[in-house]
């Protein structure tokens, strides 16, 4: 895509070294695009940089941290410095973290919504005064289902959707007058890297599950998580050609569901009550009733 008639688009993707960010990075440069492909393992950026000279793609990586306030300054100056305008931002860098809310480490409470909303915020920031200076731009954020329901154990991680959902609702009014477009991209379930760095991040909750009082709100999340990994058809490169189908559009959606389970969720949301959504998420899990607290202490 171009602008004007001679200079590529410029897009900076955050978390491109996996998964959905490493699938639409190399769709967009094959489809034309300038893409900076941001990261934090040296590794997998030189890897990507070898992929891109294998296929001739206009595609550079650049070592970015979304939750350190240089390293953002620095990565953004430095595309500016070779493109002089960035003209799509996609913010798709983000951890979970899964665990009951009672259970939940404050810190890494603090480190799910760095790394999913201020790093969001931090990097949207730094490119925000180019966009209004040239009258254009658009900002595509990686939301999810989660961002819209709350499956058990997944607080952390849907609390930072959530906010991640209002942050771009006020966005998508705030950048209006200056012709910059916020798109939400809500996925279900796509397997990726992710879940194996949520896996990791959750091994400590997972030690301690067998002797806790949540034992089966743990074992019903993981099981159903698990089923509908292995249910989904959607790939890292379906995800893509939506986002691509947001940024191309003219008029985009504010927001666009990615795998049937988002549009089941959608829906749900929009013509069930609560109690019939909570009745489905714990049929789902496996969430019932104890006749008893296991703590439960006599009176």
């Amino acid at each position: 895509m171009k602008t004007g008639d001679t200079q590529p688009k410029s897009v900076l993707i955050t978390g491109a070294t996996d998964g959905l960010g490493k699938a639409l990075a190399l769709l967009l440069a094959e489809r034309g695009y300038r893409v900076f492909a941001a990261g934090r393992s040296a590794e997998k950026l030189a890897q990507l940089d070898a992929l891109a000279r294998e296929k001739k793609f206009a595609l550079e990586s650049i070592a970015l941290d979304v939750c350190s306030d240089a390293s953002v300054q620095s990565a953004i100056q430095t595309v500016l410095g070779k493109t002089g305008a960035i003209d799509v931002l996609v913010n798709n860098a983000g951890v979970g973290y899964m665990a009951v809310v009672e259970e939940l480490k404050m810190e890494d409470l603090k480190q799910q919504f760095e790394t999913n909303l201020f790093g969001v915020l931090r990097v949207t920031q730094a490119v925000l005064p180019g966009m209004r200076a040239q009258r254009s731009g658009r900002i595509v954020m990686l939301s999810s289902v989660a961002g819209l329901v709350t499956p058990p154990t997944y607080g952390a991680y849907s609390s930072s959707k959530h906010a991640l959902e209002g942050l771009s609702n006020a966005l998508r009014l705030e950048l209006f007058p200056f012709n910059i477009q916020v798109v939400l991209i809500e996925p279900g379930y796509i397997v990726t890297n992710f879940q194996q760095t949520a896996k990791d991040l959750a091994q400590p909750y997972v030690e301690s599950a067998k002797t806790s009082p949540y034992e089966r709100i743990y074992s019903g999340a993981w099981a159903g998580a698990t089923k509908g990994r292995a249910q989904s058809k959607a790939t890292p490169e379906d995800c893509a050609r939506v986002i691509l189908q947001a940024i191309e559009s003219p008029n985009p959606n504010a927001r666009y569901g990615v795998t049937p389970l988002a549009t089941l969720v959608k829906w749900a949301k929009r013509l069930a009550s609560d109690r019939m959504v909570d009745g489905f998420l714990r049929r789902k899990y496996g969430v019932t009733a104890d006749s008893a607290p296991r703590d439960a202490k006599p009176v």
